[in-house]
């Protein structure tokens, strides 16, 4: 119960910090923004760890270029999805979001070698027509620069990078702790935000800006929670399998809607509950699937060790 608890409480924070992000990201550039949520957010991390003593060996890796190259594509999927919710509705870039598990099983087969049986296929083909559904609204109209369809673009091309950087943390996480690659992830992507400020050159939206006191209050209420964020939801891992918490990913659609609802007006449409509703079903289906697939093998293994003489 601590564990869900826990899984809850983190869904929650990082809505609240989406919601945040949405405040601002009409004022300030997405790479600013970007800058300001994992440098911040490094700041409860690191206090954590220091106070458990993990510090040091956090900071230890024996694969720089795995974390830098999990950092290139994690940051490009949050530029993208901080973008995204300039043009959409908060509900909407969070319903869109739910895509990545099901990407992430597709690009496992390709790039991991995964066997995929037709049970998680045919899941990931009806979470498939979810997204669909979701995305009619926005990407039916027929002006390629209609800020909708933009943003449904945005928010949809941030899934693929969501489940490439999923892809690389399974690889990571054979090696490495998961405090390295917290660390490691939240320091690289600082730099690599900076690396933004010349685009401002060559794009006057994305020049950087010096924030007045009301977006500096926004911008490290951003980085705390998307740090204590991460804390909640490093630690529920601690207390529950993570089977059992996943799919309480799921309920950021709750206060997604009720933030879009209090803090913008915003009301997601028919065609988006009901997407998202296909989507859900279909994302808890294959952690269903995984889970049982997880149990079997733990049961052939055991089947297949030889007994104590």
């Amino acid at each position: 119960m601590l564990g869900i608890v826990l899984k809850i409480l983190s869904t929650i924070v990082f809505t609240v910090m989406s919601a945040l992000i949405k405040l601002v990201i009409d004022e300030v550039p997405t790479g600013e923004v970007v800058f300001a949520r994992n440098f911040i957010g490094m700041v409860p991390v690191l206090l954590m760890m220091a106070f458990q003593g993990q510090l040091p060996l956090a900071l230890k890796t024996q694969r720089p270029l795995g974390h830098f190259l999990r950092a290139i594509v994690g940051v490009s999927a949050m530029g993208l999805n901080f973008a995204a919710l300039a043009f959409i509705p908060l509900p909407d870039a969070t319903a869109i979001g739910y895509a990545a598990p099901l990407l992430t099983v597709v690009m496992a087969v390709f790039l991991l070698s995964e066997v995929v049986g037709i049970y998680r296929w045919s899941a990931v083909g009806v979470g498939f027509v979810g997204v669909i559904i979701i995305l009619s609204p926005n990407l039916g109209n027929s002006h390629l620069d209609h800020g909708t369809a933009v943003g449904a673009s945005l928010a949809l091309t941030a899934t693929l990078f969501m489940a490439g950087a999923a892809i690389i943390v399974r690889k990571l996480i054979t090696s490495e702790r998961s405090s390295t690659i917290v660390v490691w992830f939240s320091a690289s992507s600082s730099v690599i935000a900076l690396a933004t400020i010349p685009l401002g050159l060559l794009w006057p939206s994305q020049a950087w800006v010096m924030p007045n006191a009301e977006q500096w209050l926004v911008m490290i209420a951003i980085g705390l929670l998307g740090g204590l964020g991460q804390i909640l939801m490093t630690t529920s891992y601690r207390f529950a399998d993570a089977s059992t918490i996943a799919p309480f990913d799921y309920t950021t659609i709750i206060w997604a809607t009720a933030l879009g609802w209090l803090m913008f007006a915003e009301v997601p449409g028919p065609l988006v509950i009901v997407g998202s509703a296909v989507v859900i079903a279909a994302g808890l289906f294959v952690l269903y699937r995984e889970h049982r697939l997880g149990i079997d093998r733990t049961r052939a293994r055991r089947a297949s060790t030889p007994g104590k003489v």
